[in-house]
């Protein structure tokens, strides 16, 4: 399977909670006759208790639902969670669960996030089933219609199908290929161009690919959005490239809020260098900033994917990428009122910050380093 452009398709951006969670469920509410899901985190709390309900309620009206955790994400899933899933009608499989006969293998997550509506309708983003998406987390997600829902399909059915997933009373294999009873996706008159585009693990990332070959392209505007900011140092490269050569280079980056911290300390020690290069760095203050998406003229990727080693390198990531400049303008005035609401970070003034800082990067660092030659 190749990750290939389609015409035709509508591309809908649904930033904040507030916005794609009730599209998300007025569409399960409508499924007539399957939900395939697949995400990484999934925790018990008052989020995911209503999800729940709402996926057992449509197995119990007839739905196909089948439901794809993560083996590490779903950790924090009760026992009770997973036997009132299953006790619904959905069927729950998890990928790669820890196993200590394989550690280098426990590396590779599905770090995907997928929900699938009668293979005509998807939405993607970063989102997860955890009570901190609703509020507390800033988060984006894009809803999909058209002809490239269909490798949305065959990349669930991929997955699926692994032998590294594990669950279920029996090991039915979802076909790749549309069933002869279901008809392709239509069409959408006027529609935007769009690919599905993935990453496998195994240090082999199409995504990568792709975005790097956006960067080093680039001719006006450069702008990606990432809460875990650890790049390659072959991106680091590029972005620096791209900025001395006069593209509008810009990161937007999670703040001080963050749910690992140690992560944006380690990805700190590189702002010098980008910062001279002349790519102007932006730190989120309102809340978190969960969201991976970025513009390049006007091409735009939006997904899973991350700017750091695992995404990168590691796990199963998947990302939507639109070709269209009215798309591109308005992830591009999202883009704006989120700077708006950030702190620029200041060239000189990060150069004079306090050597306990300059500590705790090196520290954060060197430990992020060691965990990326683990494998």
């Amino acid at each position: 399977m190749q990750a290939t452009w389609k015409d035709g398709n509508r591309f809908e951006l649904l930033p904040e909670g507030k916005r794609f969670w009730p599209a998300m469920r007025e569409a399960i509410d409508g499924a007539q006759r399957h939900l395939w899901i697949e995400l990484y985190l999934m925790e018990s709390g008052e989020l995911a208790d209503r999800f729940i309900g709402v996926l057992t309620a449509a197995a119990s009206r007839g739905v196909e639902v089948k439901l794809m955790l993560d083996g590490v994400g779903s950790m924090g899933l009760s026992r009770g969670d997973r036997q009132r899933l299953r006790e619904g009608g959905v069927e729950l499989r998890f990928f790669n669960p820890l196993s200590v006969t394989r550690l280098g293998g426990n590396l590779m997550r599905d770090h995907r996030k997928l929900v699938l509506v009668d293979g005509t309708m998807a939405f993607t983003g970063g989102f997860g089933i955890v009570d901190e998406f609703v509020d507390a987390w800033y988060e984006v997600a894009v809803r999909v219609q058209g002809p490239v829902v269909e490798d949305w399909r065959r990349l669930f059915a991929q997955v699926w199908n692994s032998p590294l997933t594990r669950g279920g009373r029996t090991r039915t294999r979802l076909s790749t290929e549309l069933p002869d009873r279901h008809s392709p996706p239509e069409t959408v008159a006027g529609g935007m161009r769009g690919r599905a585009i993935w990453g496998r693990g195994h240090r082999y990332q199409a995504i990568r690919v792709s975005l790097q070959g956006r960067i080093n392209t680039a001719d006006r505007r450069l702008w990606l959005c990432t809460p875990y900011f650890v790049p390659t140092l072959s991106l680091r490269r590029a972005l620096a490239r791209a900025a001395r050569r006069g593209i509008d280079v810009r990161l937007l980056l999670a703040g001080g809020h963050h749910d690992h911290p140690g992560v944006r300390y380690a990805g700190q020690r590189f702002y010098n260098r980008l910062l001279k290069a002349g790519v102007k760095i932006y730190e989120f203050q309102p809340t978190f900033i969960h969201a991976k998406f970025s513009v390049v003229d006007d091409w735009v990727s939006l997904g899973s994917c991350n700017f750091d080693h695992w995404s990168l390198q590691w796990n199963l990531e998947a990302n939507q990428e639109i070709d269209d400049a009215g798309f591109a303008a308005e992830v591009a005035q999202l883009f704006e009122r989120n700077f708006a609401a950030s702190q620029r970070i200041d060239a000189a003034s990060w150069a004079q910050r306090a050597w306990w800082r300059r500590a705790r990067e090196w520290l954060f660092g060197t430990l992020n380093a060691w965990v990326t030659r683990l494998k």
